[in-house]
C-alpha cells in the first residue's frame, strides 16, 4: 500500500442541460403546422387544464401583421391569395370556401372492372375481360400473352382464341385510352385510331406509331418522310399527334389522394409595403384553463393535477415561442428576399442560415429547425423556407450572385436558344461572363444537370425538311 494517495480535486465546467420545457419547444418548433395541429388536439384530449382560446364572437380573429419596412393601418383579412384558407370560417360567397380534397381511392383496376359491368359486355367477355384486367399493370400495359391468359381460363366454358382476342380488342376501347397494349407502338395505335378518320395526319400518324417509332426517337425526321412518301408538313401533323399520345395511359388513374400544403407563413404586398402573418388558423390556440388552475391553487394534494398544469403552462408558452421564432425568420427572410418577390427568381440574393441567425440573435440550429418542412405562400406560388437560402458566387463588379438566380438564368438562356443550334456549357459560361458573372463550365454542368437539362448533344434538334 506504499505511495497510496487521496486527494479531492474541483473543476468548473459548463454543462447545457436540455430541459423539459426546451425539449418541448425544440420539437414543437420542427413540426410543420398539420403535425402541430395534431398534437394540439392531442394534448386537448389528454390535459383537463387545456382549452381553446375562442375568438371574440363579435368579429373573426385577425393576427395583427408584421410590416417589412414600414407599418400598416390596416388589419383586414387576407382576401388576395390565402383567405380561404387562411381565416375563419364565415365565407361572404362559394368562391372563398377552401377546395375539398379528392378522396377517391380507385385503382386503375378497380376502375376498368367498374366499366366491364357498365359497358356492353356479355357474360362470357365479363369473365375473359377480368382475366385481362388482372393482367394489366399500373402503367396500363398487358404483361401477359393472350395463349398465357387462355390457359388461365382452360376449364372455364372453353374459351377460345378468338373469343379471347376479341375481349382484348373492346377492353382496350375503355378508358384510359390506350389501355391493355402489349407494347408502346400498340399504345399510341390504340390511341391515334380513336381519333376521328378526318384528323389530318391520322393515317400517318397510325403508320409511324406501327414501323417507325425508332426513326422518331433517333429524330431522323428526313428518314422519316422518304419511308412515309409524304410532304413535311404532313409529317409535322402526324408527329404532332404521335407527341400527343401519352405513352402510360394507367398513370391517369392514380389510386392516392392528393397531398395539400399547407403554409405556416402568408407574404402579401400591401400600400406598397410587404406584409408577414404567421397562419394560426389550422392549429387552434390554446390557453391554461384558469377555474381548474384556481382551485387547483385553493386546495392540497392531487399531484396529477398539478403535472398536468405544469404541463400545460410548459406547452401554452412553447406554442408562443414557436410562433414568435416562425415570425422572426419569416420576417428576416422576406427583407432580404425582397427583390424576388418583385422580380422573380434571377433576383434571389445569396442567403445562408448564418445571416438570419445573426440578424435574429439565434443559433443557426434553430433557424435550421424553422425553415426545415414549414412553407412561405407568396404572390409568386409556395415555397419552402429552405428555398430562399443559396450559397454565393462573385460577380467581377465585386457583388454576389446567389446560386439560385444562376440556375434561373441558365434557364432563362436555354429555354431562348435555336433547338437546332443549341448553346454548350461553354457558350452559357461566355454569356454569363458578358451579365458579370464569374463562372466555370463544370458548375455551369452541375446546375444545368441540377435543372434536368440534358447536354447539348442530347438537345439538338434535326430540321424536319
Amino acid at each position: 500500500m506504499n505511495g497510496l494517495k487521496l486527494s479531492l480535486n474541483v473543476k468548473l465546467g459548463q454543462q447545457l442541460t436540455m430541459t423539459p420545457q426546451l425539449q418541448q419547444a425544440i420539437r414543437l418548433l420542427q413540426m410543420p403546422v398539420l403535425e402541430l395541429s395534431t398534437q394540439i388536439e392531442q394534448a386537448l384530449a389528454e390535459n383537463v387544464m387545456l382549452e381553446r382560446e375562442e375568438p371574440a364572437e363579435s368579429a373573426p380573429e385577425v393576427e395583427e401583421p408584421a410590416v417589412i419596412s414600414g407599418e400598416s393601418d390596416e388589419t383586414n383579412l387576407w382576401n388576395e391569395h390565402a383567405g380561404s384558407t387562411a381565416r375563419s370560417d364565415n365565407w361572404s360567397d362559394d368562391s372563398r370556401r377552401p377546395e375539398l380534397a379528392d378522396r377517391s381511392d380507385e385503382t386503375l383496376r378497380e376502375h376498368l372492372l367498374w366499366q366491364l359491368e357498365m359497358e356492353h359486355f356479355s357474360p362470357r367477355e365479363v369473365v375473359i375481360g377480368q382475366s385481362l384486367v388482372d393482367s394489366i399493370n399500373e402503367d396500363g400495359y398487358l404483361t401477359e400473352s393472350l395463349d398465357e391468359i387462355h390457359q388461365s381460363l382452360i376449364g372455364e366454358a372453353e374459351f377460345t382464341d378468338q373469343e379471347v382476342a376479341q375481349t382484348l380488342t373492346k377492353v382496350q376501347a375503355l378508358d384510359p385510352a390506350g389501355i391493355g397494349a402489349r407494347d408502346l407502338a400498340e399504345c399510341i395505335g390504340i390511341q391515334l385510331r380513336l381519333l376521328d378518320k378526318q384528323v389530318p395526319g391520322r393515317d400517318a400518324a397510325c403508320r409511324v406509331a406501327e414501323s417507325y417509332l425508332d426513326l422518331v426517337a433517333e429524330q431522323d425526321y428526313s428518314a422519316l418522310q422518304r419511308q412515309l412518301s409524304i410532304s413535311a408538313e404532313e409529317l409535322d401533323m402526324a408527329l404532332a399527334l404521335v407527341r400527343a399520345c401519352h405513352p402510360r395511359p394507367g398513370s391517369a388513374i392514380q389510386s392516392s389522394t392528393a397531398e395539400y400544403i399547407i403554409p405556416d407563413v402568408y407574404v402579401r404586398k400591401q400600400d406598397g409595403k410587404w406584409i408577414v402573418e404567421v397562419n394560426r388558423s389550422i392549429a387552434p390556440r390554446l390557453k391554461v384553463n384558469q377555474t381548474y388552475a384556481e382551485m387547483l391553487h385553493s386546495s392540497g394534494g392531487h399531484d396529477d393535477l398539478r403535472t398536468q398544469l405544469q404541463e400545460a403552462r410548459w406547452l401554452v408558452r412553447s406554442l408562443e415561442i414557436r410562433h414568435d421564432t416562425v415570425l422572426k425568420v419569416a420576417m428576416s427572410i422576406v427583407e432580404r428576399q425582397v427583390d424576388f418577390l418583385e422580380h422573380g427568381e434571377e433576383a434571389m440574393k445569396p442567403m445562408v442560415l448564418r445571416d438570419i441567425a445573426d440578424e435574429i440573435a439565434m443559433h443557426e440550429s434553430t433557424v435550421s429547425r424553422v425553415t426545415s418542412n414549414k412553407y412561405m405562400h407568396t404572390t409568386r406560388g409556395v415555397f419552402e423556407l429552405k428555398y430562399f437560402f443559396s450559397s454565393q458566387l462573385a460577380a467581377s463588379d465585386g457583388s454576389e450572385q446567389s446560386s439560385t438566380a444562376i440556375r434561373a438564368k441558365i434557364r432563362r438562356l436555354i429555354g431562348a436558344e435555336n433547338p437546332q443550334k443549341p448553346l454548350s456549357d461553354s457558350k452559357i459560361v461566355t454569356l454569363l461572363t458578358e451579365e458579370g458573372i464569374k463562372i466555370a463550365r463544370r458548375t455551369i454542368a452541375k446546375y444545368r444537370e441540377s435543372l434536368k437539362i440534358p447536354p447539348s448533344s442530347e438537345r439538338r434538334q434535326r430540321p424536319a425538311r
